[in-house]
């Protein structure tokens, strides 16, 4: 059964709980293809990433980066052939206009993998999310994209929450009412295996405007 882990950001390295489940989920280590935040910088590379896997004794014998140097045709095929999906932190509107480019949402949609998501890649992996002034992004009006679709919620992840519970909880309250949020900080996970929800760390949920941090379930 496929798993899904929307991370937030690690300081350091996974904990030894999202360690363990991560050795569990990902039993072919054949390849690993990670998706660039900013495909044109190519200095992206997804070490500090993949140094979170290497911490946990997961290791490829194959690591694939795409971005603007792998033509597209190449970029889908090795989502195709992949053992795990990682898509990696940074910038969120610069991969999500990359993987609409490169048509690579569908292919991650029909992959039977594990797929990943740190922070910006987390929020891409969603079903939409909520773009604006107040979370960092340099824009002037706020607006909805939508992300690949993985699972039917929205995800806010590596933001200062603690500090910003009001703030979070308005900006987010009308799309709250349409689809469940779950807002992450750092050093946090949510996974989705089947139909079970799994938290790690500090994460709330906002739903119909309200807002409640959930209990620990890893």
């Amino acid at each position: 059964m496929k798993a899904h882990y929307y991370l937030g950001w690690f300081n350091k390295f996974f904990s030894e709980k999202l360690s363990r489940l991560l050795q569990e989920d990902i039993t072919d280590r054949k390849s690993l293809a990670m998706i660039s935040s900013d495909p044109s910088i190519y200095e992206d590379d997804g070490a500090t990433e993949r140094s979170w896997l290497d911490q946990a004794g997961i290791i490829f014998d194959e690591y694939h980066l795409i971005n603007y140097r792998v033509q597209k045709k190449d970029a889908q095929t090795k989502i195709q052939n992949a053992s795990v999906i990682f898509l990696l932190g940074g910038n969120t509107l610069k991969q999500n206009g990359f993987l609409m480019e490169y048509d690579l949402s569908k292919f991650i949609k029909k992959s039977s993998v594990v797929v990943m998501g740190a922070s910006a890649g987390a929020i891409n992996m969603s079903a939409k999310w909520l773009c604006s002034k107040n979370f960092g992004y340099k824009v002037e009006m706020c607006s909805v994209y939508d992300g690949i679709g993985l699972d039917n919620f929205s995800i806010l992840s590596h933001f200062d929450l603690e500090n910003n519970i009001e703030l979070v909880q308005s900006e987010l309250s009308l799309l709250s009412e349409e689809i469940n949020i779950y807002a992450s900080n750092k050093d946090c996970a949510v996974r989705v295996k089947g139909d079970k929800i799994d938290v790690l760390g500090n994460v709330f949920l906002i739903s119909n405007s309200k807002i409640q941090k959930l209990n620990e379930t890893i």
